[in-house]
């Protein structure tokens, strides 16, 4: 009994980190909204979207979800595109308001 306050304590400030760690993801976006591209993983990415304008700092809006959200129809740019989710689960982004 002794130690079970600070364990708590501990377990509670680990959680509170994890939670200020979460990324937000093409792949969690809502359809019509915004965001801006802030970081991908360059090996994961197609060179084909990195062509398209799929880079940091550029717009990115979810126009259309098929069943089950994957793929995904995408205006990246003024370009029209369709991305799995998987591949959108890669770019992180910050959401405009």
């Amino acid at each position: 009994m002794y130690f079970s306050k600070p364990i708590i304590y501990l377990t509670f400030a680990l959680f509170k980190f994890n939670l200020n760690k979460r990324q937000v993801t093409v792949s969690q976006l809502k359809i019509g909204q915004r965001a801006t591209i802030k970081a991908f993983s360059v090996d994961i990415i197609p060179l084909k979207l990195l062509e398209l304008g799929c880079l940091p700092g550029n717009e990115v809006q979810l126009l259309h979800l098929a069943p089950f959200r994957d793929p995904m129809y995408l205006n990246m740019n003024g370009n029209h595109l369709a991305i799995r989710k998987e591949t959108a689960e890669q770019i992180e982004i910050e959401v405009l308001p």
